[in-house]
């Protein structure tokens, strides 16, 4: 066997591998973000995630990378005020703490849900607001002159 053919072979096996893996986390991505549906259930009384649309809380459209207490219409609590006053931004870290107990991580919020307690709700429930946001515009591009 040839180095070239030994090569072409390795290089073929490598993108095979690669595309099956590639599968896999795109099919372990769908089972997460399925699951952060089925636990947002849990949220849709007071919350809308898809619609920029406030109900007892504020829409939830883009809330990954949104500045906190920026969901126009919104009555926020004091607390919610003073947090976005310091530049909160709802990141995947600053979510889950939230999620996982909201009173604890923005003492005088106006929710009364208790949080979720498992992680894996957490990551799930992340990974589908995630699948929900906007697509990020393009810049516009310079007209050639």
């Amino acid at each position: 066997m040839s180095k070239f053919t030994a090569l072409l072979g390795a290089a073929i096996l490598a993108i095979s591998v690669s595309g099956t893996m590639t599968t896999s986390v795109q099919a372990d991505e769908a089972k997460l973000i399925k699951k952060g549906s089925k636990v947002f259930k849990k949220c849709k009384a007071c919350h809308v995630p898809d619609e920029a649309k406030n109900k007892v809380g504020p829409h939830l459209v883009g809330i990954i990378g949104r500045k906190a207490g920026t969901a126009e219409g919104y009555a926020y609590s004091d607390a919610a005020k003073a947090k976005a006053a310091e530049g909160l931004v709802w990141d995947e870290a600053n979510l889950a703490a939230f999620l996982e107990k909201p009173r604890k991580f923005l003492k005088g919020t106006k929710m009364a849900f208790g949080g979720l307690r498992k992680e894996k709700d957490r990551n799930a429930i992340i990974a589908y607001f995630k699948s929900l946001a906007p697509a990020k515009e393009e810049a516009p591009k310079e007209e050639a002159k």
